[in-house]
């Protein structure tokens, strides 16, 4: 193991700046630091996730790995010119996505970011991933950014959708569709 933490406050980012994986240092605002810190704060999300009960065991397995991926791709935005998010990364979370939504019911309207525990916060962390999405593509319009790292982010957010659809069923709630009917009338 690299570096070690042996003590967790320094007093450099007092001013406001704080250091990037290659030793540069960054104002707070910056876009890279809004695009690593949000990767950061949507895996912790997916960790509210991993804390509920009675999240199916396959979906715990893929929810950790993508943990570790997440850990990475925070590393690769927080190292100018760093890569660690692969094309065979992505094309692991689409094969997820496919093989998660094939048995699901095709959606004919708007679903609510609800259906029980799990799947409430699976959402959650869905819509953290579309920020950090965001805050990547911001990103990469000042600095060099891999597309990979915005594609990572753009499939997660659909997997994230589609297990939230499977843990509502799972979970013995179901989806609770949005009621655009309901303001007319």
């Amino acid at each position: 193991m690299g570096n070690r933490l042996s003590k967790i406050y320094t007093r450099t980012g007092d001013d406001g700046t704080t250091g990037l994986g290659d030793g540069s240092r960054v104002g707070k605002d910056s876009a890279r630091v809004d695009a690593y810190g949000t990767v950061d704060e949507a895996n912790s999300a997916i960790g509210v996730v991993l804390a509920a009960a009675n999240v199916p065991e396959d979906i715990r397995a893929l929810l950790t790995t993508v943990q570790h991926q997440m850990f990475d791709l925070g590393g690769e935005l927080c190292i100018p010119g760093h890569a660690a998010i692969t094309a065979a990364d992505v094309d692991a979370l689409e094969t997820q996505l496919d093989h998660y939504n094939e048995p699901l019911p095709a959606l004919k309207d708007f679903i609510l970011p609800a259906g029980g525990e799990a799947a409430a916060r699976c959402h959650l962390a869905r819509t953290i991933v579309r920020r950090a999405e965001r805050e990547t593509v911001a990103l990469s319009r000042q600095e060099a950014v891999r597309p990979e790292a915005i594609r990572y982010l753009n499939r997660l957010s659909d997997l994230l959708f589609v297990l939230a659809r499977v843990l509502a069923r799972a979970g013995g709630q179901g989806e609770v569709l949005w009621n655009h009917e309901r303001r007319h009338g």
